[in-house]
């Protein structure tokens, strides 16, 4: 599988992402600048990364300038013919821009930055996963008739949890509705999540749980993420 890392101005998870996946998971990657639009060394078996970061110092809303961005045009043509595109924290908030995915992300329930390890469970595992999360505006928002939707749907792929997997309000960083972490839109092949898995794929670092993260949102994509979460419980 190749990666496309988008970066925005702005960005500044970019290389972090592109370090992960190369160096980490030893995927080929190829940066992509928000202006260019040729995304045709692309198929739909490879994948496009809208990494974390202010695109466009956050201006407005969060994602809302880096949505029009020529790139973006082309990684939405991309995404609705079926290829896979994965937003983490400021990209969740593009995808959501976008119209990619549905609900928005706005202030944490604190109202203050919120930067600290977290634990995920994935929907069909028992596993806590700890990733960092880095946010200020990152709490998962919408109505009740779409939560429904995604939740009935199986399109809600990680919640908020405690080390034990038990999903609480105290473990709710940011005030996300019913501790939504990360969802998928109904094809299952765009993904959007707030915490950061490029930011624990290293031994140096002393976690690895955002390999098994990244590798249970792109093999395999179409197929339900219960059934990938249990496949990839003991990666």
């Amino acid at each position: 599988m190749k990666f496309g890392v988008v970066v925005f101005p702005g960005s500044n998870c970019d290389r972090d992402m592109q370090e992960a996946l190369q160096h980490d998971l030893k995927q080929e990657v190829v940066m992509l600048w928000h202006k260019d639009k040729d995304i045709s060394m692309f198929t739909t078996d490879d994948c496009i990364v809208l990494p974390g970061g202010f695109s466009f110092g956050d201006y407005m809303r969060c994602g809302a300038i880096a949505r029009f961005s020529p790139m973006m045009q082309s990684v939405i043509e991309f995404a609705n013919n079926g290829g896979k595109v994965l937003g983490v924290c400021n990209g969740f908030q593009v995808l959501c821009e976008s119209g990619l995915l549905p609900g928005v992300l706005v202030r944490n329930g604190n109202q203050q930055f919120v930067c600290k390890n977290i634990y995920l469970k994935g929907v069909g595992s028992d596993k806590a996963l700890k990733v960092p999360i880095a946010h200020g505006e990152g709490r998962y928002y919408a109505d009740d008739a779409t939560l429904d939707k995604l939740e009935a749907n199986n399109q809600v792929i990680y919640y908020y949890s405690d080390e034990k997997g038990r999903i609480t309000p105290q473990a709710n960083p940011n005030g996300a509705a019913r501790n939504i972490a990360g969802i998928c839109n109904a094809e299952r092949n765009v993904f959007g999540m707030m915490p950061h898995p490029e930011r624990a794929t290293s031994e140096a670092l002393g976690n690895t749980d955002g390999k098994i993260i990244i590798q249970s949102l792109l093999i395999n994509a179409k197929n339900t993420f219960a059934k990938q979460t249990s496949a990839l419980a003991n990666f």
